[in-house]
């Protein structure tokens, strides 16, 4: 089955379930294994809190470590983190691990099934008027390697301004380089962007993700003008990150579209991770035929300000 088949099996699980061909093989058709909530009954909320943490946790790392499409690596998560059940099961194959998926979802269930009538409430999530986690004069330092193992390089960005409704950045491709303005609105999106000079997006990211949140947006790659990848994407997971060194209100966004210029067309897919609080970016990891849309770029740390 293709990743974009994949991927519509996962977005209408819930309403169409064994209706679209191909779909009733995946795990998606695998109901989750009955556990009742009573043997939670005596639980604390910290306890079923901490139990329903580990549940997921363990969904994704099965999830990701069978994926074909990136690694285990691309969703770190830590305390008080929530995965969107339906696309774990139905991006990854049937199995052993599909199994160990529904037993892990029926198991979440019933934490959830005993934590609701007592008013406990699920971990993760940004504080009511949790600050920014950069202030201006701070410079973002990510690593970023074009291709399949190519050399890695550096782009800064420094924030220079907080505007309503964006952020100014000062961005450059290592020291001495000529800074150039970026600009992104308050979800993420590039508006300012200096043309075709890194990889970037347009509305594609949006205030307050939530787990299976759908989104679609354009990548804008480098160095061309004419080349454009119109993608889609779902929130599969949210919850705190640490990135070095520094904590996020992460969302994990996996990707998928189709990127065309005038030598041809080539699928592009992968994951994304942001910060739901500002929009800065964390992690892109994508994979494509086209120079320019396989990247590998990760936030590695964060200088101070002069």
């Amino acid at each position: 089955m293709s990743i974009r088949r994949s991927f519509v099996c996962a977005l209408f699980a819930g309403l169409l379930a064994g209706l679209l061909p191909g779909c009733a093989t995946r795990s998606a058709g695998l109901p989750p294994e009955p556990v009742s909530a009573s043997d939670f009954a005596g639980w604390p909320c910290d306890a079923l809190a901490d139990e329903a943490e580990r549940v997921q946790q363990r969904a994704a790392d099965v999830a990701y470590g069978v994926d074909a499409i990136v690694g285990n690596d691309v969703i770190v998560l830590n305390g008080g983190a929530r995965v969107f059940w339906p696309a774990l099961f139905a991006m990854r194959p049937d199995g052993p691990d599909a199994a160990e998926l529904a037993r892990l979802k029926g198991r979440y269930d019933a934490l959830d099934a005993a934590a609701r009538p007592r008013g406990c409430l699920p971990a993760g999530g940004a504080p009511p008027g949790a600050a920014l986690p950069v202030a201006p004069g701070e410079r973002l330092v990510y690593e970023e390697r074009l291709g399949t193992g190519g050399p890695a390089q550096e782009i800064g960005l420094k924030l220079q301004a907080l505007r309503r409704g964006e952020l100014d950045f000062a961005a450059d491709r290592g020291p001495g380089s000529r800074p150039l303005p970026w600009r992104q609105d308050a979800a993420g999106n590039a508006i300012g962007l200096h043309p075709y000079q890194v990889l970037g997006w347009s509305r594609l990211l949006r205030r307050d993700l939530a787990l299976g949140d759908v989104l679609s947006g354009e990548l804008q790659g480098p160095e061309t003008a004419d080349r454009t990848a119109h993608v889609r994407g779902q929130v599969v997971a949210v919850g705190p990150q640490v990135v070095a060194g520094h904590g996020f209100d992460a969302a994990t966004i996996e990707l998928f579209g189709e990127v065309a210029d005038g030598a041809g067309s080539a699928r592009v897919d992968g994951v994304m991770v942001v910060d739901r609080l500002s929009g800065l970016l964390l992690r892109l990891d994508l994979r494509s035929g086209k120079p320019g849309f396989a990247v590998r770029r990760r936030l590695v740390r964060i200088d101070p300000a002069a």
